[in-house]
């Protein structure tokens, strides 16, 4: 297994969409087939959050089981700390998901696939994840 890499919401959402972006659907299959597709706790309520029909619910039940869950520390919320108030310092305002999502990727030192440009934000204020 290559490093593993913390699948976004949006990069979830993405790749299930009919029309979604076909490079982002490429990239989740390739980490899913790869076993280096992993989760954390603010994905997974985003995503069960989300979730419609059974057909849906079926699939997240798929992925709890076979996905590893990185956990969000009390060490993972400090970082989420840093990072918002890094990027505050910049004058950008991210959404606080998106800061815990990022935090706990930087945290366990995993890569993070995403679609969702708030992470590019964090990335450029930061200079992580």
């Amino acid at each position: 297994m290559s490093q593993p890499v913390l699948v976004d919401t949006s990069a979830w959402i993405d790749a299930l969409r009919k029309d979604g972006d076909p490079e982002v659907l490429a990239a989740v299959k390739s980490l899913t087939a790869d076993g280096a597709a992993v989760l954390c706790d603010m994905v997974r309520l985003e995503l069960w959050n989300g979730a419609r029909g059974k057909a849906e619910r079926q699939f997240l039940a798929g992925l709890d089981k076979e996905l590893e869950c990185f956990p969000t520390t009390a060490e993972v919320w400090q970082t989420a700390i840093d990072l918002a108030d890094a990027c505050r310092r910049r004058g950008i305002t991210v959404p606080t998901t998106d800061l815990l999502i990022a935090a706990c990727a930087e945290h366990h030192g995993l890569g993070l696939l995403h679609h969702d440009t708030h992470f590019d934000q964090i990335s450029k204020a930061t200079g992580k994840v």
